[in-house]
């Protein structure tokens, strides 16, 4: 018999149609068998849990704990031994060993002025007891690990922060708290905090300084007897990617440091950041201002030396600001008995500033007495002329504004030579002592040429001494008071770039390697 093409079609479907249902009574099955299998787990975790910690329960309550939480763990005799820093010793009991990893998850704030900073952590320590074993439960249903929600349930170490202000446990939404019990008796106790911890900070060298601050952990009632903490040896410190507005995490360090007071040695660990600040802000919002104050201050040097009010007020205006600036940055900064960097570069920048002050007011001196010279020398030709016109005809002596005359230390008078009623001169100004002096010792005539002592010869021999190239530049200015402002234009930028010079030099080039 032959079939036809709609039986064999027929078959198909029916073929189809029975793979489909054995397929999903499969997964079905599966699906039971899973959730029986993790009902399972879940009850055999509780039979675990129940076995280790509670003796008795009553209406699925512990009544009776099995577990004592005030006994510390067994020890290893030979802690010292990584390999076996967390096996216990049945017949030798030693510290228990607490291994400790840190998490760096953010640090939000570094106060130069408090000598603090903020962090959170996320702190895990891991140690061994013997009593929360379940090798055997491991042998017979395969699981590894049990985690627990009561973390009071079980002894945990006494570690505290040695130079902690303030600190709390997470608990939004719950306690961010993490208790992990492995099969062979390992505890793992991970927690997540926020410190804000101390840093003695070393502020010589500030802003161009590294500050190295620690996270000190130590046991606060167990001695070194009793409980030993250690670093985890691959990756005791992790560090999450940190934004700091002025700092940057150069490196961190783990060290050792036990503890000796007067109860006992107690076992200590530490954790050393070293932060690198970060220049280019005080560069822009320090340096950069202090250095265009102190050239502004220069422009004095440029004004007419008559324009009093002009350079007064630009001398005290950037006076004052330069003032300003130092107290806005030492308001920022801790109180200390040693000098900061920052305290060089204001104090000097200060320093031109009151200097280009000072300079005007030198300038404004020197102005007045160029005036009062140039009075006494119109005064003094004037006085010439008189004496010229007296005896008649030119005389030829040296101007008396050119000379320091011995009369010039008397007593002058008022008066000038008239002639008497015998028509003898009476020297009434020591200006003609010179004359009189000359025709005392001469027998005829009046000498037209004075005498002049050689105390004088040695005051010209002396200005003689001077160098050429020197004498020939001052004569281009004929003021004092312009001299000087020439000399500071050229003195007040050399100095400063010098000192700009030997600043960089001392304080860039210096990398501490310890900032405590």
């Amino acid at each position: 018999m032959q079939s036809t093409p709609s039986t064999m079609k027929g078959t198909l479907i029916r073929s189809f149609f029975s793979l489909w249902i054995v397929t999903l009574a499969w997964i079905i099955i599966q699906q039971v068998i899973n959730v029986s299998a993790s009902r399972n787990q879940r009850n055999e975790e509780k039979k675990i849990l129940d076995e280790l910690l509670c003796q008795e329960t009553r209406d699925k309550k512990c009544v009776k704990d099995v577990y004592d939480r005030r006994i510390r763990p067994s020890g290893s005799a030979n802690y010292s031994d990584s390999q076996n820093a967390n096996m216990s010793d049945p017949d030798k009991d030693g510290p228990c060993v607490v291994t400790v990893n840190i998490m760096v998850r953010s640090i939000s704030k570094i106060s130069d002025l408090d000598m603090e900073y903020s962090t959170q952590l996320t702190f895990r320590q891991e140690w061994t007891d013997t009593r929360l074993s379940f090798t055997h439960h491991f042998n017979r249903t395969g699981i590894k690990a049990i985690t627990l929600q009561e973390p009071e349930r079980i002894w945990k170490p006494d570690i505290f922060f040695k130079n902690e202000k303030e600190g709390h446990i997470h608990e939004m939404i719950l306690p961010n708290v993490f208790i992990r019990l492995g099969h062979e008796g390992s505890v793992l106790f991970s927690l997540r905090l926020s410190l804000v911890l101390s840093c003695m900070m070393n502020l010589k060298y500030y802003p161009l300084d590294k500050q190295e601050c620690a996270i000190v952990m130590a046991s606060y009632g167990y001695t070194e007897s009793d409980i030993v903490f250690v670093w985890k040896e691959k990756g005791p410190v992790q560090v999450a990617p940190l934004h700091l507005p002025t700092f940057e995490l150069d490196k961190n360090e783990t060290g050792i440091c036990t503890s000796k007071t007067a109860t006992g040695t107690y076992s200590c660990i530490e954790l050393k950041l070293t932060f690198r600040r970060e220049f280019s802000f005080y560069l822009i919002q320090i340096y950069i201002p202090c250095i265009m104050l102190v050239i502004v201050s220069w422009v004095s040097f440029w004004l007419d030396p008559n324009a009093i009010p002009a350079r007064v007020s630009l001398g005290v205006t950037t006076l004052l600001t330069m003032a300003t600036q130092i107290s806005g940055i030492n308001a920022t900064l801790p109180p200390v008995s040693y000098i900061k960097a920052i305290d060089v570069w204001t104090g000097v920048c200060l320093f031109f500033v009151f200097g280009a002050l000072l300079e005007f007011a030198l300038v404004n001196y020197a102005s007045r007495s160029d005036a009062h010279r140039v009075a006494r020398k119109k005064h003094e030709d004037h006085q010439y002329r008189q004496v010229e016109h007296v005896l008649g005809g030119q005389i030829e002596w040296d101007p008396p504004w050119q000379r320091k005359w011995e009369s010039r230390l008397e007593s002058k008078s008022n008066g000038f030579p008239f002639p008497n009623s015998d028509n003898t001169l009476t020297v009434r100004s020591s200006i003609m002592k010179p004359f009189q002096q000359q025709q005392q010792q001469s027998k005829g005539g009046i000498i037209s040429t004075p005498i002049i002592d050689s105390k004088y010869h040695r005051i010209d021999a002396q200005n003689e001494k001077k160098p050429q190239w020197l004498d020939r530049w001052l004569r281009n200015f004929q003021s004092r008071s312009k001299r000087i402002d020439v000399l500071a234009r050229i003195t007040f930028p050399t100095m400063f770039s010098l000192f700009n010079l030997v600043y960089w030099l001392a304080y860039v080039r210096y990398s501490p390697e310890k900032n405590k």
